[in-house]
């Protein structure tokens, strides 16, 4: 059975709950309600794992913090012995409006801490990356206010359709492939 390995970034503790920059963790958390699977605490994470149409999923919460969440997905990228090619890091982008997702196979950092110590931890760009957009409606200088404050209520009741989008986009990652998820999903 092949095996996935899906990240979600984000910060441990209630303070960071609901913030922008733990859409990671709030698209697994639904990818593992849809399952019927939970997290267990783990080294390094928490960590859900379930089958779906000959796939093996493992889902990852690190909990070493946003900015050294790179130690957690090589260590589990090496205990469950899966490749680079079927990981998926799934992470916050105020560059994009709003909902608004974008699939990538690569690229920079683009200025995200988190993806800056996985590709450090890596040693390369070269992995797939679903940015989930988070907008960026905050005066210059206060991105870190914004992306570590909570959604609006008008954000909030958005996401409640974005969520079932989004755990589509995981799903279908694994089961057909990045090359078809990006061109079903990227822009919507």
């Amino acid at each position: 059975m092949k095996k996935f390995l899906i990240i979600g970034l984000g910060n441990i503790g209630s303070k960071y709950e609901n913030t922008r920059h733990n859409i990671g963790f709030k698209i697994l958390d639904e990818v593992a309600e849809k399952q019927g699977v939970t997290f267990i605490s783990e080294k390094l994470g928490d960590i859900a794992n379930f089958n779906f149409k000959g796939k093996t999923f493992v889902l990852l919460k690190p909990n070493t913090f946003m900015n050294l969440s790179g130690k957690a997905v090589k260590y589990w990228m090496q205990q469950e012995n899966i490749s680079i090619e079927n990981i998926l890091v799934i992470a916050d982008d105020v560059n994009i409006d709003f909902g608004l997702i974008r699939l990538k196979a690569k690229g920079s950092a683009g200025g995200h801490n988190g993806l800056k110590d996985i590709q450090e931890k890596l040693n390369t760009d070269q992995y797939p990356r679903f940015r989930f957009g988070v907008g960026a409606n905050y005066p210059k200088g206060r991105q870190v206010d914004f992306v570590l404050g909570e959604w609006s209520k008008e954000e909030t009741s958005q996401l409640i359709e974005r969520l079932p989008l989004a755990v589509n986009v995981v799903i279908s990652f694994a089961t057909d492939g990045l090359a078809n998820t990006m061109n079903a999903f990227n822009g919507k």
